[in-house]
């Protein structure tokens, strides 16, 4: 009996060039850019509701997130400059390309909003700014999704399906946690529902996401990615319990947003390094593709 081959590489070099993107600055900027792009769905909402305290914070954080994440990105491109190349023209089938001409849009639009907010000048052209800012807010949050599921890493290619819902869950359950940390208890009710329901977003997507990968999700569950996925869930997962009871004090409304901030961050630095993790690995490119033939 000959014994089944087991698999390697040449040498058990990679496959996979891996992915250039410095850390911290890409995996801090998928967080930012998620919590601008909510943040400004939120501010609207409290805008058209009659909650000024909760629109100012969230305008804010909308205006603060998208420059923070334009200064991390550039600091990954290494030269401001090979930011505004990027602008030069506009590539629809380039998740980078689009999402480049979202941030800058959304920066724009969002920044506007809040000079208005700070300074009380120009309300009317604020609020369209405001409005802007907030229909671009969920491409903002989710593009990135698709950017890196665009890549031959395995991880990330194969959660194609999930990713998107899982960032758009984890920003929506990060702006909410903010507004819990900064908003008064009687303007908080629509940052303690978006957050809620985007913590149940991001949990029931990154479980469907696990039980359809199977093998090829092993990074996510193992290592040093592994241990950022499960600190992150159950702190979103303590958020949310945290959130139930937030309406009747403040400070348990305070560790709840904190929760779902950190365990929002968490996610996308875990969904990062699961993704260097698959690349540097070659089992994860071959024995997928074997399978497929057989």
């Amino acid at each position: 009996m000959v014994p089944e081959p087991e698999f390697t590489s040449y040498y058990g070099r990679p496959i996979l060039k891996q992915p250039v993107w410095k850390q911290p600055d890409v995996p801090a900027y998928l967080f930012v850019g998620g919590l601008a792009g909510a943040s400004a769905v939120l501010a609207e909402g409290a805008a058209l509701t009659g909650r000024p305290r909760l629109r100012r914070v969230a305008r804010l954080a909308a205006a603060a997130g998208s420059t923070l994440g334009a200064g991390a990105l550039m600091h990954d491109l290494g030269r401001p400059e090979r930011f505004l190349n990027m602008l030069r023209m506009l590539k629809v089938t380039s998740p980078l390309s689009v999402g480049s001409w979202i941030l800058a849009s959304f920066s724009t639009l969002a920044g506007g909003a809040a000079a208005a907010e700070l300074t009380g000048r120009m309300p009317v052209a604020g609020r369209v700014a405001g409005v802007g800012a907030g229909l671009l807010g969920p491409a903002l949050a989710t593009y990135t999704a698709a950017l890196i599921s665009d890549t031959a890493v395995p991880a990330w290619h194969d959660a194609h399906r999930e990713l998107p819902f899982v960032f758009a869950g984890s920003a929506a359950a990060a702006a909410g946690g903010l507004a819990l940390l900064t908003v008064p208890a009687d303007e908080a009710g629509p940052a303690a529902r978006m957050a809620a329901a985007g913590a149940t977003l991001e949990l029931a997507a990154s479980e469907r996401m696990m039980r359809r990968l199977g093998f090829v999700g092993e990074p996510y569950r193992t290592g040093r990615p592994g241990r950022l996925l499960k600190a992150a869930r159950a702190l979103t997962i303590s958020g949310l319990a945290a959130g139930c009871l937030s309406r009747r004090s403040r400070t348990v409304a305070g560790l709840s947003g904190a929760s779902y901030l950190a365990g929002s961050l968490l996610t996308r630095f875990g969904v990062f390094q699961a993704g260097l993790a698959s690349a540097a690995d070659p089992k994860y490119t071959i024995v997928p593709q074997r399978e497929r033939l057989s």
